[in-house]
């Protein structure tokens, strides 16, 4: 008799993990987990913004991690994030392509 456990959560917080910013003033931005302040925030940046602290709640983890240090310097973060072609994979996957085309919806006229 085999029983396999299977893990189910897959998309852990975690220095490295590529996130979707689901509320607030950054919402639809794609940013990085560059620090885990407590148990109910993270402090995350991006290229186009600058490194703020974020409640888990406003964030969606996506299943996209880079290799990155705890705390990088920008042009760090910028050359990992290129290097592991974070923008393609985001567009790429179902989920990205999904609100590429609610946003070319939403900007359509009559």
């Amino acid at each position: 008799l085999f029983i396999f456990f299977v893990q189910p959560f897959k998309r852990f917080v975690e220095i490295g993990r590529v996130a979707l910013v689901n509320y607030g003033e950054d919402y639809g931005k794609l940013v990085v987990i560059v620090d885990v302040i407590d148990q109910t925030r993270a402090l995350v940046d991006a290229p186009d913004m600058e490194r703020v602290p974020i409640n888990f709640k406003r964030l969606s983890l996506t299943d996209i991690k880079i290799d990155i240090k705890r705390v990088p310097k920008k042009k760090d973060l910028i050359k990992a994030m290129e290097e592991a072609d974070v923008k393609n994979k985001w567009e790429k996957s179902s989920w990205g392509r999904k609100l590429i085309v609610r946003k070319r919806r939403a900007a359509l006229t009559d």
